[in-house]
């Protein structure tokens, strides 16, 4: 990745503006109960926002950002114990509030209205039974900021200002009808409305596309401008770099360095803030990975006229919406994957990336078009047919937690496909999990313990080994690290191009991440509107894009 900042730093006024503090905090410590005693998350952090001022936090998943960043609205967890030495918030009239010891009738008056909060997971935020335009308007109406008949329209208007399309459309909308870019767009937009002074931003750009983030990072940086205070809590190093005027580091519950963004950036005192920027993925890490492993040579590029192991052949894909208009998902789409490549589909929400992936997975059925699988008619067989050969092809998703039985242990998880797939006896499995586990680098460990009770990290290794278990030919990766921290997504990435040498796997590697898609891939598909609009091999994509809308993407991109 290119070391080069860009951004709200090159607009830095020459001296020093000096900022009236919105949020002072001094030695704050947060505790949640265990069976050796308190387990302290958080460790005597200290720090200030500023009127007008950013402050970002980064670190690992566990590092505690995101404990604070609830602490702060009084949504640590049940159990937790804070304290704090000062904890104190300036309001929209001029006083000062102390955030210690709050009843919780007392913290309904400042979420929302003196703080607002934006959540990573919108699915689980937003209410389902309410309308998006319910959901933003609530602040509005419970705070009295507007008359009731005047919502609608300023519900509308903050649907567009975090580039939400037909946002009246949008309003009379569930959440589950919205694409997880849309619903990350509608949950800022509720922590806006109200208007608040300081905005606690955790992980907000995870789920969306470049340029949409680049929307949303421009909304952000216009109430700083107008004043208030942002804390943004993420694992995005480039959008810290774009974003925050400073940057506060986290490891095991302590700050490790704060400083500038671009001193902590170009001049990381700490090893630790070494390694995160390091491990952030490029060209460049898959360059590293590949120069690591010695002797074993790149993987060969498979041969003119050679059979794909997948192909899509003008596919077509139509949803209606609500408002009875035709959208083309897919409009035309014909793409191959090779043994042992990896294909990169990449392109903003809405684009038609996933719905791709489920007709690469027969969960979808083209309405125009043919899907072949080793060269089998794969979208046009009966489920009957098609299932002896669904071990074949298999898929990773962004949230496996969602996706894992809740009661099952990791051996379960694992041992599932065994015992759909296979004739193995109960000892061969418990073998072959056990055999899984240490191909994705888990400690036996985990084997009896759930889903919930694992980091992120731990959780996707979990869902490769489970997808890996049946012996695939091809993988369907749809945003399978987009959560994860730049550290551990270095990991599983690295693991999957470990497996895919070693194994010899095809992959259908879907994301929004650039950064991710050069590290993963051999050749690029460019999807917009449904339809392809470049294809070609990574470098070439990345380094003499031919259309004007892969050019724009790639402008967006936030750089270190």
């Amino acid at each position: 990745m290119n070391v080069q900042l860009v951004g709200r730093h090159d607009l830095v006024r020459a001296a020093p503006v000096a900022r009236s503090t919105i949020l002072d905090v001094e030695d704050l410590h947060v505790s949640f109960p265990d069976r050796q005693g308190p387990r302290e998350v958080v460790r005597g952090i200290s720090f200030t926002i500023g009127a007008g001022e950013i402050l970002a936090i980064v670190g690992e998943s566990g590092s505690g950002k995101s404990v604070t960043a609830r602490a702060l609205v009084g949504l640590a967890g049940p159990g937790a114990e804070q304290r704090a030495r000062t904890l104190r918030l300036s309001g929209h009239d001029g006083e000062t509030h102390s955030l210690n010891g709050l009843t919780e009738r007392q913290w309904s008056k400042i979420r929302g209205r003196e703080i607002g909060f934006v959540l990573q997971d919108a699915l689980v935020s937003l209410d389902p039974l309410r309308t998006i335009g319910r959901e933003v308007g609530e602040p509005l109406l419970t705070h009295g900021l507007v008359p009731r008949t005047a919502i609608g329209a300023e519900v509308e208007t903050l649907l567009a200002r975090v580039g939400i399309p037909d946002p009246a459309v949008r309003a009379a909308q569930y959440p589950h009808e919205l694409s997880g870019g849309l619903r990350q767009r509608a949950l800022i937009a509720s922590a806006l409305a109200a208007r608040p002074r300081l905005l606690i931003a955790d992980e907000p750009t995870t789920a969306l596309d470049v340029t949409v983030q680049q929307q949303v990072l421009g909304v952000f940086q216009a109430l700083a401008r107008a004043g208030h205070g942002i804390l943004l809590i993420t694992h995005d190093l480039a959008v810290a770099a774009q974003l925050a005027d400073r940057i506060a580091v986290m490891q095991n519950g302590e700050l490790v360095e704060t400083g500038p963004a671009r001193e902590v950036l170009r001049k990381p005192r700490h090893a630790y803030t070494q390694r995160l920027l390091s491990a952030v993925p490029s060209a460049a890490t898959r360059g590293r990975w590949l120069s690591t492993q010695g002797a074993r040579p790149e993987k060969p590029q498979p041969p003119e006229g050679g059979e794909p192991i997948l192909a899509l052949r003008d596919i077509a894909v139509r949803f209606t919406r609500p408002d009875r208009s035709v959208t083309n998902a897919a409009d035309g789409v014909s793409l191959t994957v090779f043994p042992g490549e990896t294909l990169g589909i990449v392109g903003e929400s809405g684009s038609g990336k996933t719905t791709i992936g489920k007709v690469a997975l027969a969960l979808r059925k083209p309405d125009q078009g043919e899907a072949l699988f080793r060269g089998l008619a794969w979208s046009n067989l009966s489920e009957r047919q098609r299932r002896p050969l669904r071990q074949h092809i298999q898929t990773i998703v962004q949230d496996p937690l969602n996706s894992f039985d809740p009661r099952y242990t990791v051996r379960r998880i694992v041992e599932q496909p065994l015992r759909l797939h296979t004739a193995l006896g109960k000892g061969d499995r418990q073998a072959r999990v056990e055999e899984l586990l240490r191909l994705v680098n888990l400690p036996p460990e985990v084997l009896d313990r759930r889903p919930a009770t694992l980091s992120g990290g731990q959780r996707q290794r979990v869902s490769i080994a489970q997808a890996l278990a049946s012996e695939p030919d091809l993988l369907i990766c749809d945003e399978p690290v987009s959560a994860l921290d730049v550290t551990t997504q270095a990991q599983v990435l690295d693991l999957l191009i470990d497996l895919q040498h070693g194994l010899g796997l095809a992959m259908l590697f879907i994301s929004h991440d650039l950064g991710v898609i050069r590290h993963m891939s051999d050749r690029i598909a460019v999807m917009k509107d449904g339809v392809i609009v470049e294809t070609g091999p990574a470098d070439a994509i990345f380094d003499a894009p031919q259309h004007a809308y892969t050019r724009r993407l790639l402008a967006a991109v936030p750089r270190l």
